[in-house]
């Protein structure tokens, strides 16, 4: 009857120090940064149709100029995706927009 007590603390204590020393990730669905201009233009599409906050653009493409709604850009013309004019939901999420 000990043998399975123990043997239970012993897991309990093994994945209590696994999770804290980062061995399972807490947030694994959070998509990774990209540097640089959008090049892989299917993955940006993919990403943008899980309608992100322009908080979680900002971290997953930090490189990329986000330009909202009524915000003022300038009229340079850029054929290298590294400005995002963005259309947004009620919610204020990214449903879509242009490189521009």
């Amino acid at each position: 009857m000990r043998i399975p007590v123990v043997r239970t603390t012993l897991l309990a204590a093994t994945l209590a120090l696994v999770a804290c020393q980062g061995g399972f990730p807490m947030n694994a669905s959070a998509p990774q940064p990209v540097a640089g201009k959008v090049t892989d233009v299917s993955a940006f599409e993919a990403f943008i149709a899980t309608r992100p906050t322009p908080e979680a653009f900002r971290q997953t493409y930090p490189d990329v100029t986000l330009v909202l709604p009524g915000q003022i850009a300038t009229k340079e013309l850029r054929f290298d995706n590294s400005r995002y004019f963005a259309h947004l939901d009620e919610q204020g999420r990214i449903v879509g927009g242009k490189f521009q």
